[in-house]
């Protein structure tokens, strides 16, 4: 199953941002802290050429801690101001504006020389769809400022906001590229809710997740669902083991695994698995 997902409001999205970017002085990157290389939009290196720009690794309460200290410093070695986040529990505001201060520190300083005192930062927040944007904005804000659900595509439109500090910034619709570059990237994107799962077919999504959390997460799978063992093998028995399990029979003596399936995928999006991060950065 190759995965690909853009639909026609994103090349739309990429063009109306391609003008925005004029107006801002510097890019705010929200990834997923469970994938943080495939989460990163290749063409906003296209887009944001220029652009000051500070990575957050987004949803770090559901990522395996030391994975995402390897990730925080692999960013870092690569020049980038980079910091993690808890878009539920918040409290991020402070370290937050300091980031946001650090990567524009060059441009804070000709302001201050030429006397722009209370001029504001403009920041572009931009992200894949899914990627808790919304959540992360409303935190910062202390309010319900912007539209957040658990799916992709929700946010609209652009929208704008200020902050303490000096800070404006303006909020995007999460945004994909034209073509997935491998299939691998495109499984951990739909494993964390970024592709559509009304285009996927979700027994074989489950059934690579199997096999995926056998090497990102060893015995997870066993310890939230009871079984045996995962089978390499024949991951859709081990499907039909949890379905089993659960009790969830869809008649004549079979498991429904398709409900199975969207359980599965919807309690390792929701972290009950545990904190699991799926891919982690090149050893040096």
């Amino acid at each position: 199953m190759s995965i690909n997902w853009y639909p026609g409001h994103m090349a739309k999205t990429r063009r109306v941002m391609q003008e925005d970017l004029k107006n801002v002085d510097m890019i705010c990157e929200l990834i997923d802290a469970r994938i943080p290389q495939s989460s990163r939009n290749p063409d906003l290196d296209r887009l944001c050429q220029n652009k000051r720009r500070m990575l957050v690794l987004n949803r770090a309460d559901q990522a395996d801690p030391a994975a995402t200290a390897r990730w925080m410093a692999f960013y870092r070695g690569q020049g980038l101001q980079v910091m993690e986040t808890d878009s539920k529990k918040g409290g991020f505001l402070n370290p937050f504006t300091a980031c946001a201060r650090r990567t524009c520190a060059d441009l804070i300083q000709r302001q201050q020389a030429k006397g722009q005192v209370g001029k504001p930062i403009r920041i572009m927040i931009m992200g894949i769809p899914n990627v808790g944007k919304s959540s992360f904005i409303n935190r910062l804000l202390n309010k319900k400022a912007a539209v957040a659900a658990d799916k992709p595509g929700v946010t609209r439109g652009k929208q704008w906001f200020s902050l303490p500090g000096g800070f404006d910034f303006m909020d995007t619709p999460g945004m994909l590229w034209p073509k997935i570059e491998t299939d691998q990237m495109g499984y951990l994107l739909a494993f964390t809710g970024t592709i559509r799962d009304e285009i996927l077919d979700l027994e074989d999504l489950a059934c690579r997740l199997l096999l995926q959390l056998e090497t990102s997460a060893p015995g997870a799978v066993v310890k939230r669902y009871g079984i045996p063992a995962v089978n390499p093998e024949q991951p859709y028995e081990t499907l039909t083991e949890m379905a089993k399990k659960r009790g969830f029979l869809a008649g004549r003596g079979e498991y429904d695994t398709l409900r199975m399936a969207r359980i599965f995928l919807d309690e390792f999006r929701g972290g009950k698995l545990g904190r699991i991060t799926l891919e982690l950065p090149p050893e040096e």
